[in-house]
């Protein structure tokens, strides 16, 4: 699965100041921290979105999210005391990003049964086998930062927010489930459930660069497929019709985004680009870079040129 090229329009507004550097601009001004950090202007790449696809060969020698994340928690580390001790531990105790990550999911998932030295294994064991698992990590919190207007750091989502959690425990889940550990899969499955308020199937098959906004109420059945670059509201349903077996549940085509609380059900594909109205019910495939709403849903017009997904426009002309 391929990502898409988000709007080029966009992209030039988010070159010049990103969300990292807008951020540690408020820091300078309101607490006066100096912090090392890239400005926009300067002969060093800027902490922002400027280069999305531009991703370093050697993530070790270079990795602008991960830099962009640290400086944020310094930041937050010297202007709130309160939260100095959670990002010590969560961020700035660790070397990658990977591993920071699965500190504060494992943080958030553990308990009685299964503590957080297991959990933290267990991603260490996905990352050394399966290195596309970091590249997507990295883009999906590109993604929340690009179409989240209440994102304003990489950090927001690596502490806060429930759907980037929820996605990553998803990605540890497909992985112990293509490798025959199904009880664990199984059993991350059901603690998302319970602490994130989203119900994954590990078998699902989900892209990079995912934007999970809210999350709660999300369900997606064992059989679907969600390709890159997709952005998906809370209470959205890919399920079945029924008792059905075998290959049953949506694919949803890259770039589309799905509207809250929207039930796409069947062994049907959202085409490329889709947009699907909150609400709506769908029952039948849809042509590329087509709008649908209603109960059931239907065609209503077009798209446009840029994927939904990045423009997020939930208004239906």
């Amino acid at each position: 699965m391929t990502s898409i090229r988000a709007n080029p329009e966009r992209r030039s507004r988010t070159s010049t100041i990103g969300p990292a550097a807008r951020y540690t601009a408020k820091v300078d001004a309101r607490c006066g921290a100096r912090i090392a950090r890239h400005r926009p202007g300067s002969s060093t790449r800027p902490a922002g979105l400027s280069r999305r696809r531009s991703v370093s060969p050697d993530p070790a020698r270079f990795d602008r999210v991960w830099s962009a994340v640290r400086r944020e928690a310094q930041a937050i580390a010297d202007c709130e005391p309160a939260l100095a001790s959670l990002v010590s531990m969560a961020v700035l105790a660790h070397d990658r990003l990977e591993d920071a990550v699965s500190f504060r999911i494992a943080q958030g998932l553990c308990g009685e049964d299964v503590c957080a030295e297991a959990i933290r294994d267990a991603f260490a064991d996905a990352y050394a086998d399966d290195s596309s698992i970091g590249v997507a990590i990295r883009a999906d919190l590109e993604a929340v930062c690009e179409r989240d207007p209440a994102c304003e750091r990489f950090i927001e989502p690596l502490l806060y927010f429930k759907g980037f959690h929820a996605l990553q425990t998803h990605r540890l889940a497909h992985w112990l489930w293509k490798r025959g550990r199904r009880d664990f899969a199984l059993w991350l499955q059901g603690r998302a459930s319970e602490v994130f308020q989203t119900d994954i199937n590990p078998a699902a098959r989900i892209g990079k660069g995912i934007f999970l906004d809210h999350a709660t109420g999300l369900v997606i059945g064992s059989t679907a497929v969600v390709e890159d670059d997709v952005s998906i509201l809370h209470e959205v349903t890919l399920g079945g019709t029924g008792k059905d077996t075998g290959d049953r549940h949506p694919k949803v085509g890259r770039g589309s985004m799905i509207g809250a609380g929207a039930k796409i059900l069947g062994n049907i594909t959202l085409g490329p680009s889709t947009k699907v109205g909150a609400g709506s019910v769908v029952l039948h495939s849809t042509p590329a870079h087509s709008t649908v709403v209603g109960v059931p849903a239907r065609v209503v017009g077009k798209a446009g040129t840029v994927p939904p997904a990045y423009t997020m426009d939930q208004m239906v002309a």
